[in-house]
């Protein structure tokens, strides 16, 4: 099948899905679905196809481009064996991957409100499986730097990918990707608000927190970060 909108009615009549019923469950209309499928409309918009990938089960990447497996990859029965202290194993439950989200580059974070609903999926480096719990626009980061890097307590390293949800309300402590008006790219720092001060702190004690007003918006909330072994 060489089109998106060939993958998408083959899995919706798999799924037993009219065009109506799965248009109700992505918020769009009939009319959207029945473009897309006819090839009128030539792709989805990123909210669209996390919304469609999440209601007929499919990889976004088969979906959008034709290519990998049909389904998302998951564990067998969700379970994986694990060698335990001594020579004891048992099975333990497997996180089952919740979603996919882009992984994108600090200069798309930091435009994400302009471009978030048009985004398709050859604009993003690769897409990212998570066990995390976030809206329809997330997206996902690959940390630079060592400005989030700590000794103590919560350390995101260098290398490290965050999960972040837009959707997803802030407040004093959260750990944000936000842009400086100034700044070409976005930032990942930790959000502290003092009574009518509110400043963007590194976990790495090395930097200065920036004081922080008009001239800064708060991108999305870190819900996740994940490092790869």
């Amino acid at each position: 099948m060489k089109t998106i909108g060939e993958r998408l009615r083959l899995a919706r009549k798999e799924a037993k899905l009219t065009q109506q019923q799965l248009a109700q469950h992505m918020g769009v209309t009939k009319s959207a679905i029945s473009q897309v499928e006819l090839g009128i409309s030539k792709g989805l918009s990123h909210a669209s196809l996390v919304r469609a990938c999440r209601a007929l089960d499919l990889n976004p990447e088969w979906l959008s481009l034709g290519k990998g497996n049909m389904r998302p990859f998951k564990p067998s029965a969700h379970h994986t064996w694990q060698v335990m202290e001594g020579f004891n194993n048992r099975l333990e439950s497997s996180p089952r991957i919740s979603t996919s989200v882009p992984l994108i580059n600090w200069v798309q974070a930091g435009e994400w409100e302009e471009i978030a609903d048009t985004f398709q999926l050859g604009d993003a480096e690769k897409w990212r499986d998570t066990t995390a719990r976030v809206g329809p626009h997330a997206f996902a980061l690959c940390v630079q730097g060592d400005s989030m890097t700590s000794l103590t307590g919560l350390s995101i390293p260098e290398g490290s990918v965050v999960i972040v949800d837009p959707d997803a309300s802030y407040s004093n402590g959260s750990i944000v990707v936000a842009k400086l008006a100034d700044a070409v790219e976005a930032t990942l720092k930790k959000l502290i608000i003092d009574g009518p001060n509110k400043y963007l702190k590194s976990l790495n004690p090395a930097y200065t927190p920036i004081p922080i007003s008009d001239n800064c918006r708060i991108i999305g909330v870190a819900k996740k970060v994940e490092i790869d072994l």
